[in-house]
């Protein structure tokens, strides 16, 4: 294990501390919310104190800083405040969270550091899971009190689906998908032929950062090692895989599929293209085609994938359980409150007032926000989120791999964290996942490392040093 991973140094000595902290509460936080979270908390009050200039000088941080006083003013018109102000711990602590994790991380050697951790960490949860399914492992384990709280529902949760850890199975899905695409990410850098050609090239400049998280291959590291790490990386991703496929989520069959797609374009597997764009075209198929072309497919195609997608493996379901029935009671909340919306955490009651059902959320993250916070404070968020994955997209292709070698490993760890923030927040276009906490920091720490590395390539080295506080 100590070959695949370890705690790694940070290029700054004096934020050296929180950033083991953030890697430990990590490695924490799926089986731990409690003590991951107040490593990564601790880790942030840290950042925060020896950081607190560069911090303040951010112009996205500042955008922040105004969302959260909006939710706040939002908060006083809410339909139920107290509601409003429980909802507020969904997101003023993980601003705080970003704000610092956004200093703290600022190469591409700890982009991969984190993407090992997040992938580690996916092994024993998807053991869990294949135990749930398959072998009837059910239970809850609690230590301490709320220390460790993991409850594991016999069949899953909805029954027959993969959960694991998680309260919900949709929940693990988003997890999944996000491990998933940092391990492919890693499991094609790992590949021997293309690190050690990189690897001879860049050797020198590689020594002098001491930053890489994984030994060189060089004479001390055999390739026998290069390719065990590769194999495990490959049965990891496999694992992931199977998961999802366990998971009978939608959202993340698509997701999954489509970055598949887009590491097949980045790599030159035009043959994957083709194959991906096969399977995808049949299963699209036999779930939406016409009769004479689905009839046939739905003799290759496995049922539960196609009905799944079709929803024809959940028929006659109530009115007020479907999706666009939320979707049009959200909109019709934006369209009567477009300022201030009803407040965090109001949709819930307002929906259960009209429909006699309980509904933890309208199952599209926008839609909630327009909804509950209003058309401004929306806006605000996602201008904000879509600009610095603007950024991160422009520093990508700025970067030419062809003219240093070096650049080759880092370019692809910035794509990998662009893929899997996308994949996150196209998955809560139609879920709400952040609910859960873990979920919630993940899709946070993703964007905070685009931020970080894109902050820390444009702004240099030798400008970025602050002496600590």
């Amino acid at each position: 294990m100590n070959k695949l991973f370890h705690l790694q140094t940070h290029p700054q000595r004096h934020l050296q501390m929180p950033w083991h902290w953030v890697q430990i509460g990590l490695l924490l936080f799926p089986f731990s919310p409690l003590l991951g979270g107040l490593s990564l908390l601790g880790a942030a009050i840290a950042t925060w104190i020896k950081q607190a200039t560069w911090i303040k000088r951010r112009p996205f941080n500042w955008g922040l800083a105004v969302l959260s006083l909006w939710f706040v003013v939002a908060g006083i018109f809410a339909y139920d405040r107290t509601a409003a102000l429980l909802g507020l711990a969904n997101f003023l602590p993980l601003f705080f969270l970003f704000t610092a994790l956004s200093t703290l991380i600022q190469t591409p050697a700890q982009l991969r550091q984190l993407a090992w951790v997040l992938v580690l960490t996916s092994v024993p949860v998807v053991i869990i899971g294949l135990g749930q399914q398959f072998w009837g492992w059910a239970g809850h384990l609690r230590l301490l009190g709320i220390i460790v709280d993991l409850g594991v529902e016999r069949g899953g949760n909805p029954l027959g689906r993969m959960s694991s850890i998680f309260a919900y199975a949709n929940v693990l899905a988003n997890y999944l998908v996000i491990a998933f695409i940092l391990a492919i990410g890693l499991w094609i850098d790992a590949f021997p032929s293309r690190r050690s050609q990189s690897q001879s090239i860049a050797e020198p400049a590689i020594a002098a950062l001491s930053e890489e998280p994984y030994p060189a291959l060089n004479a001390s590291t055999s390739l026998n090692s290069a390719w065990g790490r590769w194999c495990f990386l490959a049965a990891v991703v496999l694992g992931n895989a199977i998961a999802l496929l366990l998971t009978n989520s939608r959202n993340a069959w698509v997701l999954a599929g489509l970055a598949c797609l887009t590491y097949a374009l980045y790599i030159g597997w035009r043959w994957l293209v083709i194959a991906v764009g096969i399977a995808v075209a049949g299963i699209g198929g036999a779930a939406f085609g016409p009769a004479v072309i689905k009839a046939p497919l739905r003799l290759i195609v496995p049922a539960f994938l196609w009905a799944r997608l079709s929803d024809e493996l959940y028929p006659n379901r109530p009115v007020a359980t479907l999706r666009a029935t939320q979707w049009q009671f959200a909109w019709s909340l934006a369209e009567q409150r477009p300022f201030t919306g009803w407040g965090l955490r109001n949709f819930t009651p307002l929906y259960q007032a009209k429909w006699q059902v309980f509904m933890g959320h309208p199952h599209s993250l926008p839609l909630m926000l327009m909804a509950e916070t209003g058309v401004f404070a929306t806006l605000l968020l996602v201008g904000l989120v879509g600009w610095m994955v603007y950024r991160g997209v422009r520093l990508f292709l700025s970067w030419n791999p062809a003219s240093d070698p070096l650049q080759q490993s880092d370019r692809l760890i910035l794509f990998t964290y662009l893929v899997a923030f996308l994949a996150c927040s196209l998955f809560n276009l139609f879920d709400v996942t952040l609910f859960d906490i873990r979920i919630n920091v993940l899709g946070w720490l993703l964007l905070a490392a685009i931020c970080g590395l894109v902050e820390r390539q444009q702004a240099g080295a030798r400008n970025f040093s602050e002496e600590p506080g």
